[in-house]
């Protein structure tokens, strides 16, 4: 249907909210749960409900709702980890890790019988005692994590404009076509006091007021779906979960500002959030949501996706804007702003793709609504990508000003295998590590940022006690001095020196002078880069040094890796009982350390070892021994 008017909408989404609801099927089809089989998982849907001669439409049809059943492909519902994950509306019964051959007892039992398949529910073993979390109200997990950005994630199809507009779908945007200015539109996001959720926290409405007040005869708004954290997912699962709250965000910030035009960057390696975008856009078009004239009004809007070739540096707003003109990825020197001077030399507002799903949310429900979210000078939620040694890995959505211990302990579930906690990178590769004496931080823009981190787009791995911190420093620099564009030189010749002096640590061959000469160069890098991957590149390093100097230390002065991670800081020996003297470690030994002679055991010159591990591999007789050195020593 083509909407010509606000009216024509609100008629269209009241008879779609008028339809009865029945149970639904809805299975995630996300990237990670399709990755462990989902898409088989929703074709035995298909089979067994067609076999029993259910209601079985491909995706959500409307008029199949009176058979009883509905079946719906969704994006992420949040745990990834224990996917394919399935639920049951309106009971909201989650099954996890389903397989097809589980599909026909969920059907015969759940469907029609009413009965909880409690193998496939959330559970958990304590003093030999089993929890079941059938529902997922009660899930440890979503219990306190508040989903307004990812209200729709894993409840509708995001391939299905009808499943959108009935839940109020494009009503924000009819809302400030027909009822507001523009002003009135960048006054109620001021209010609302979102800031932006790519990482800086720059206040929204301010950005696009700078916007507003350029004049120009054409503008731009980019939705800056680039995301290259490594550790990362939370807008790409936005874009495939949710794809129309992104462009209803994009449109509603277009009029603010007085654009006609966007474009949404999304990184090349997304290929189904391109898809679901793609796909949206056109059915928007259809309905008469973008193109001229939007619902019988002057404005007019149209969406392009430029896909970006996975350049990290990318997401810096500068070099973003070259690569969608079609030049190298570089950043450049700021002022110009974009909001001044941005695309092909107009003025340009970036957002990124979680601070623009905010915004249908903030026009429909007020300002206020969103001020009651999160803290004063942070409202709202943050959505996370948790990760790395925690129990729960997965999508998660918290308030502003949450801790990091409840963040990690109650909505992950602790650590994995009950070990301890050792730290948690926040900010992806531009963030830093918090000790353990931060674990009740309030997670928010200005707390992280005093503690030396950042908020980030919201990668967020957890570490634990067999993580080596200074491994993990030199692993994010590693990242960053291959993503940086060259085009400074301290970042450029900075980052690649840091990195070298952190290989010469996890090699043990680091010197106090070393450790010096990489703080000094961590201060230069930040203070003297051009863009902020340069600025923040140094973040872990400084972090690290900050909370965990005596890790660096052990490496450094005793050459011990505490964790026994780094190589280079174990020994072999050999054990004179079980060595048969055949000789073969000796011969594989790249650097002859190793003698003996027949019914001598062998032995390892300790001096000349390069602790390469090749005798141990070759040794027939398990006689190696691999020793980690102690201080003491």
């Amino acid at each position: 249907m083509r909407f010509s008017s606000r009216k024509e909408l609100e008629e269209y989404i009241a008879q779609l909210k008028a339809r009865e609801d029945s149970q639904r099927v809805l299975v995630c089809m996300g990237t990670g749960c399709l990755a462990k089989g989902a898409e088989a998982v929703y074709r035995r849907f298909v089979e067994v409900l067609n076999a029993r001669g259910l209601a079985v439409p491909v995706s959500l049809e409307r008029e199949e709702k009176e058979k009883g059943f509905s079946l719906c492909p969704t994006g992420c519902m949040g745990i990834c980890e224990t996917g394919p994950r399935v639920r049951i509306e309106p009971r909201g019964i989650q099954y996890l890790r389903v397989s097809p051959e589980d599909v026909e007892e969920i059907v015969e039992e759940t469907l029609k019988k009413g009965n909880i398949v409690y193998r496939l529910v959330q559970q958990e073993t304590s003093n030999g005692k089993v929890q079941y979390w059938p529902l997922m109200k009660d899930d440890p997990f979503y219990r306190k994590q508040i989903r307004l950005v990812l209200r729709n994630c894993g409840s509708i199809n995001p391939e299905n404009l009808d499943e959108y507009l009935a839940r109020d779908g494009y009503l924000a945007l009819a809302k400030v076509l027909t009822e507001m200015t523009p002003e009135d539109v960048i006054g109620e996001i001021t209010k609302s006091g979102l800031r932006g959720r790519g990482g800086g926290g720059f206040p929204t409405g301010r950005k696009w007021q700078f916007a507003r007040m350029v004049r120009s005869d054409k503008k731009y708004v980019i939705c800056n779906g680039d995301e290259g954290d490594p550790g990362a997912f939370m807008n790409r699962c936005l874009m495939e979960g949710d794809p129309h709250a992104v462009i209803e965000g994009l449109a509603i910030a277009g009029y603010a500002i007085g654009a006609d035009e966007g474009y949404i960057y999304v990184r090349a390696e997304y290929p189904l959030a391109v898809r679901r975008l793609r796909k949206a856009i056109q059915d928007a078009y259809e309905a008469g949501l973008l193109g001229k004239n939007i619902l019988g009004t002057d404005f007019s809007f149209d969406i392009r996706i430029k896909e970006g070739a996975g350049a990290f540096v990318c997401g810096e707003e500068t070099a973003l804007i070259a690569s969608i003109e079609g030049k190298r990825g570089m950043p450049n020197p700021r002022p110009p702003y974009p909001a001044q001077k941005g695309l092909w030399g107009k003025p340009t507002v970036i957002n990124n793709v979680e601070t623009l799903a905010n915004v249908p949310q903030i026009i429909l429900n007020g300002a206020s609504w969103f001020r009651s979210f999160g803290t004063a000078t942070s409202p709202g939620t943050k959505t996370f990508a948790l990760t790395g040694k925690v129990k729960n890995t997965g999508l998660v959505e918290v308030p502003m000003g949450i801790t990091l211990r409840e963040l990690i302990f109650d909505v992950g579930g602790g650590i994995q295998g009950n070990k301890r906690f050792k730290a948690v990178q926040i900010g992806g590769p531009s963030g830093g590590c918090l000790s353990e004496a931060y674990l009740d931080l309030p997670v928010d823009y200005d707390s992280l940022c005093g503690a030396g981190a950042i908020m980030g787009s919201g990668g967020l791995v957890v570490l634990d006690e067999d993580t080596c911190i200074v491994e993990v420093a030199r692993f994010f620099m590693s990242f960053t001095q291959s993503e940086s564009c060259g085009k400074c030189v301290p970042c450029r010749e900075g980052t690649k020196h840091m990195l070298n002096i952190l290989q010469k640590i996890v090699d043990g061959r680091a010197t106090l002078e070393d450790l010096l000469l990489l703080e000094e160069a961590a201060l230069v890098v930040k203070d003297a880069s051009l863009c902020g991957l340069g600025k923040t590149a140094p973040n872990p390093v400084l972090t690290t040094l900050r909370y965990f100097r005596d890790e660096y230390l052990d490496h450094v002065v005793h050459k011990v890796c505490p964790a026994h991670v780094c190589q280079a800081m174990r020994e072999f020996w050999i054990d004179p009982e079980k060595c048969r003297t055949c000789g073969k470690c000796a011969r594989v030994c790249p650097v002859a350390c190793i003698s003996g002679r027949p019914k001598v055991p062998y032995v390892i010159d300790q001096t000349k070892c390069i602790k390469c591990g090749s005798c141990f591999e070759a040794c027939p007789f398990d006689a190696i021994v691999i020793r980690w050195r102690r201080k003491d020593q």
